[in-house]
C-alpha cells in the first residue's frame, strides 16, 4: 500500500472512560506514522455467546474465519432460493396456477422491488448497529420467505391434469376436443399470485442486509490487504448457490407434484401435463436458513482485534472534503441526516462511475444468466434441459473463478484504491475482447418445414399448414418437434401428417407421416425403418465447444472485476458511510442493471423469433423457432455497448479520484468537541 493518507477518525484511540474514539492530536502522515499506544478494544468487542452463555468451544469462531464461514453459508442458501430454485420453478408455477409470463416476471420483479425500497434504510440504520444480529435478521426473513413462498401448494388441492392429449395426426374414427377456442374457466387458482409476491417480497428483506451490512462488516474485521480475499470468497460462495438451486431443483421437478401419481393416470415425465415438486425446495431451505439464526445471533458486535486492523489502516477516502464534513457534522446518528448523508455519495464523482459501471456490467450479467441456456437451445439445436446444463456449468463455475481470482490479486498485490480500479478497466477490456465470439461461432438455421421451406414444394412459407396436414386440425399451441428422414424438422407429429408411432429402443418413432418425403440419404436400410423421430434434428453447427470456450474466459474476466470494485467502493467514501454506500450502488444496480437487463435481452430475443405460437384464440403466446443469426447479432451489440460503457465510467472513476493529503489531519478541536457530545 502507498503511504500517507488522512488519519481516519474511526481508528483513533478512545476517549478516557468512554467506549467511543475520539482524535489525540495532529497525526504524522505516512507509512513510518506509527499506530496509536495500545488501542482500547472497540465498543461491543468479546466474547461468541449469548449475555452470561459464553461457552469456550464458541470462541473456536469467534474470528474473520468463523464469520466468513456464517455468511458463506448464507449468501449460499438465498442464492440457492432466489436465483435458483425460483428460476427453474416459475414455469411449473405458471401452468399449475394459470398465470401468464407477464405475471410471473411482476414475482420474479418482487424481489428486486423490495430490494430496492429496503436497502438504503436498511444499510444507512445498520451501520451504527450490531451488523451480525442484522444478518441473523436476514436469516429469519429468508426463512420465513421461503415458507410463504411454498404455501400455495398446500392450500391449493390435488393437482388435476386434464384430459390425454393426443399429438398425432387424429383419423377419421377420432375426434381432437382441443382443436376449437374455449374461453378459459373462471378460476381462483391466480389469486395465489399474491401469495408468491409476499414471499418475494420477504426474500427481499432478508437478502438486503447481507451484501451491504454483511460485506461491511468483513471489512471492519480484516487487514485492509486481505479484505479483497475474503470478499471475493463470499461473492463466490454467493454464486454456489444458484448451482445447488438448479441443480435440486431439477432433480426435484422429476418428483410428481402431489408426490404420488394419481392410480387412474398414466401420466409420465414426458406428458405435457407433467409438473414436478417445485415446493419441496423452499420448505426445505426454510429449515436450513432458519439453523443460521443461532450463529448470528451469537458473534459479538465487533470480532475480536477489530481496535487493532482499524487502528492500522489508512484512509483512502476521495479527497473531497466528505470525510470531513460527515465527522466534523456526526452525519449518520439519526434518521434526519440522511438526506445529507445520500447527498454526499451522490455528489462523489468517484463512487457515482463505479457505480454507473457495474450496473452497466450487471445488465449483461443478468440478461445472459436468463437467456443463455435459450440461446444454446437455439443456436447450437440442444434440447431445453441440456442447454440449462450447459448455461449453469460456464456461467456459475467461471463467475465463481472470476471472483476468487481477482480478490486473490488484489490481496497479494496489496493494490491501492487508483491501483484497483485501473485494475478492473483491464478486465473490462478482455471481456470485450472475449465478447466477439457471437460474430464467428454462430449458426445458421436447420431446415423447418412451413417456416424456412416448404412441404415438398407444397404449401407456402410462414405458415405450417399445408395440403399434407390441412385435414389434421392441428394445434400450434403444442409445440412438440421432429426430425423427419428427409433431414427436415417439423412442428409437431400432427403438422407433420404422421398418424401412428411406437416406441424402438426407448425412443419415439413415428410412421406413416403424409408430409415427410423420402430419405436426403438412401444408402442404409435404417433410413426406411421410420419416417420421423422425436426431438429437433441434429444440427449441422460445430461451434458449440469453441463458443463456450470463448463464453466462459469471457465470464471469467468480467467478474474479476465484481470483487475489486466493492472493495474501491469502500475505499473511496467516508468510513462511515461505507455500509450506506454499498446500499446505494445496489439500488443503482437493480435499477438500471438486474431489472432492466432481462427485459432488454428479452425485447432482442423477442425481435429475433420467426415463428410465433398463435392458438386458436388467436392469442400470441411464446416464440418457437429464431432467427439465430440475428439473435448473435443483436446479443452481441447489446453486450458490446454495455462493456464499453463500463470502460468509460471505470476510466472516469480513475480521472476523478483524488488521493488523501499525505499530511492532512483533523484540527484538535474536533477531536475535543466529539470526545465532549460523547461525555454528554
Amino acid at each position: 500500500m502507498k503511504s500517507g493518507g488522512i488519519e481516519n477518525p474511526a481508528f483513533e484511540t478512545p476517549c478516557p472512560g468512554l467506549g467511543q474514539r475520539c482524535h489525540a492530536g495532529p497525526a504524522r502522515a505516512g507509512a513510518g506514522a506509527a499506530a496509536p499506544a495500545g488501542p482500547g478494544p472497540y465498543p461491543g468487542e468479546g466474547p461468541c455467546g449469548w449475555g452470561p452463555c459464553t461457552p469456550r468451544v464458541l470462541q473456536l469462531f469467534n474470528n474473520s474465519e468463523g464469520y466468513l464461514t456464517a455468511y458463506s453459508l448464507l449468501a449460499i442458501f438465498q442464492g440457492i432460493v432466489v436465483n435458483g430454485l425460483i428460476n427453474i420453478s416459475i414455469s411449473t408455477i405458471e401452468k399449475r396456477y394459470e398465470l401468464n409470463s407477464s405475471l410471473t416476471g411482476l414475482i420474479s420483479a418482487s424481489y428486486d422491488i423490495s430490494f430496492c425500497i429496503l436497502s438504503l434504510f436498511v444499510s444507512y440504520f445498520g451501520e451504527r448497529g450490531h451488523k451480525p444480529r442484522w444478518l441473523a435478521f436476514s436469516a429469519f426473513m429468508l426463512g420465513v420467505g421461503s415458507l410463504v413462498f411454498s404455501l400455495p401448494h398446500f392450500s391449493s388441492g390435488k393437482y388435476q391434469y386434464g384430459g390425454k392429449i393426443e399429438d398425432t395426426c387424429p383419423t377419421a374414427e377420432t375426434t381432437f376436443a382441443n382443436a376449437t377456442c374455449s374461453a378459459s374457466t373462471n378460476s381462483s387458482l391466480h389469486k395465489y399470485l399474491y401469495v408468491f409476491i409476499l414471499g418475494q417480497l420477504l426474500l427481499g428483506v432478508g437478502g438486503t442486509p447481507l451484501y451491504t451490512l454483511g460485506t461491511a462488516f468483513i471489512d471492519d474485521s480484516v487487514p485492509k490487504h486481505k479484505a479483497s480475499l475474503y470478499i471475493g470468497i463470499g461473492y463466490a460462495m454467493s454464486l454456489l448457490g444458484p448451482a445447488i438451486g438448479y441443480v435440486l431443483g431439477g432433480q426435484l421437478l422429476k418428483v410428481y407434484i402431489d408426490i404420488q401419481i394419481p392410480k387412474s393416470s398414466k401420466v409420465d415425465q414426458d406428458d405435457p401435463r407433467w409438473l414436478g415438486a417445485w415446493w419441496i425446495g423452499f420448505l426445505a431451505c426454510f429449515f436450513a436458513v432458519w439453523l443460521l439464526i443461532i450463529p448470528f445471533s451469537c458473534f459479538p458486535r465487533h470480532l475480536p482485534g477489530t481496535a487493532k486492523i482499524q487502528a492500522e489502516k489508512i484512509s483512502e477516502t476521495h479527497d473531497d472534503g466528505s470525510q470531513v464534513l460527515v465527522q466534523m457534522n456526526n452525519i449518520g446518528q439519526s434518521f434526519k441526516d440522511f438526506p445529507m448523508a445520500l447527498l454526499i455519495l451522490l455528489r462523489n464523482p468517484v463512487l457515482m462511475s463505479l457505480i454507473i459501471a457495474s450496473s452497466s456490467e450487471a445488465l449483461v450479467a443478468t440478461g445472459f444468466a436468463t437467456f443463455l441456456p435459450k440461446f444454446i437451445e437455439n443456436q447450437f439445436g440442444k434440447s431445453s434441459s441440456f442447454s440449462a446444463t450447459l448455461g449453469g456449468l460456464v456461467l456459475i463455475p467461471a463467475a465463481a473463478l472470476g471472483q476468487v481470482i481477482s480478490g486473490i490479486l488484489v490481496s497479494k498485490c496489496k493494490m491501492d484504491c487508483k491501483g484497483i480500479m485501473k485494475f478492473t478497466i483491464r478486465t473490462y477490456s478482455v471481456a470485450l475482447i472475449l465478447n466477439t465470439v457471437f460474430l464467428f461461432a454462430k449458426c445458421g438455421n436447420e431446415p423447418f418445414a412451413g417456416v424456412s421451406e416448404t412441404y415438398n414444394g407444397t404449401g407456402t412459407l410462414h405458415n405450417l399448414t399445408a395440403p399434407c396436414n390441412a385435414n389434421c386440425r392441428c394445434l400450434r399451441s403444442m409445440y412438440y418437434p421432429i426430425c423427419g428422414r428427409d433431414e427436415v424438422q417439423y412442428f409437431s407429429p400432427c403438422f407433420a401428417g404422421c398418424a401412428s408411432y411406437h416406441f424402438n429402443n426407448m425412443k419415439k418413432t413415428y410412421h406413416n407421416c403424409s408430409c415427410i418425403g423420402k430419405p436426403k440419404r438412401e444408402n442404409g436400410l435404417e433410413d426406411f425403418l421410420y419416417e420421423a423421430v422425436a426431438g429437433k434434428c441434429p444440427t449441422q453447427c460445430k461451434f458449440l465447444p469453441l463458443f463456450l470456450t470463448f463464453f466462459f474466459f469471457a465470464v471469467v474476466f468480467t467478474f474479476m472485476a465484481t470483487t475489486p470494485t466493492t472493495v474501491a467502493i469502500l475505499r473511496c467514501v467516508p468510513d462511515k458511510q461505507r455500509s450506506f454506500a454499498l446500499g446505494v450502488q445496489l439500488v443503482f444496480l437493480r435499477l438500471l442493471g438486474t431489472i432492466p437487463g432481462p427485459i432488454l435481452f428479452g425485447i432482442a430475443i423477442d425481435s429475433s423469433c420467426t415463428l410465433w405460437d398463435i392458438n386458436e384464440c388467436e392469442i400470441k403466446g411464446a416464440c418457437w423457432v429464431y432467427d439465430n443469426e440475428r439473435m448473435a447479432y443483436l446479443l452481441m451489440g447489446i453486450s458490446a455497448a454495455c462493456k464499453i460503457i463500463t470502460i468509460v465510467f471505470a476510466f472516469m472513476a480513475v480521472y476523478f479520484y483524488k488521493p488523501p493529503q499525505l499530511t492532512k489531519a483533523l484540527p484538535q478541536k474536533t477531536s475535543e468537541q466529539i470526545c465532549a457530545i460523547h461525555k454528554k
